[in-house]
């Protein structure tokens, strides 16, 4: 079905694994329209609304169309705050994460208690703790070899009100500031 592609920016088009080659046995294919719209308990209702809006798929204002445009702006503005204070993001082609590597935000660990953890895991604790500010830490994606490689990279999700942003870009601009 058409709507399923839909969280994707302008210029790019989502490719489904099971279109591949030899991979449409091995895939399995798993969604939360629930989570996905902030509407779990009421996936009847849900299903309703799918049918009303894959009717006017055309329409910009058909939830398919607008969503991803109001993220591909907050998506651009959380790009422009990382690439303000020193950070290379990686810029997603859609969905509602953005990835970047934060070693160089000045963070001081010295009181936590247990060194042994990765770097991004002590970085998303000490930033949450110490600057109120939020983000996953990439490393918990992967397994042990591969671990170490993305310990400096934070997920940070930017499906969020504008006051929520605006909350955010103030601390990290701040933060910035004092390190220099």
């Amino acid at each position: 079905m058409r709507f399923i592609e839909w969280l994707v920016y302008t210029g790019n088009k989502h490719l489904k694994i099971a279109t591949f080659p030899g991979m449409w046995e091995r895939t399995v294919t798993i969604g939360s329209a629930g989570k996905t719209f902030s509407v779990t308990g009421w996936k009847e209702a849900l299903a309703q609304a799918f049918w009303i809006d894959i009717k006017r798929m055309d329409d910009p204002e058909c939830y398919f169309n607008s969503l991803p445009k109001e993220l591909e702006v907050k998506r651009d503005r959380m790009v422009r705050l990382l690439e303000s204070v020193g950070l290379t993001p990686i810029v997603p082609d859609g969905g509602y994460f953005i990835i970047a590597d934060v070693s160089l935000l000045d963070a001081d660990f010295s009181d936590m208690k247990d060194s042994s953890e990765p770097y991004d895991y002590k970085f998303v604790k000490w930033m949450t703790k110490n600057k109120k500010l939020s983000a996953i830490p990439v490393s918990a994606f992967c397994n042990a070899e591969t671990k170490s490689q993305f310990e400096k990279f934070v997920r940070f999700c930017f499906i969020k009100k504008d006051s929520t942003l605006d909350a955010a870009e103030a601390i990290i601009k701040a933060w910035k500031r004092q390190a220099s």
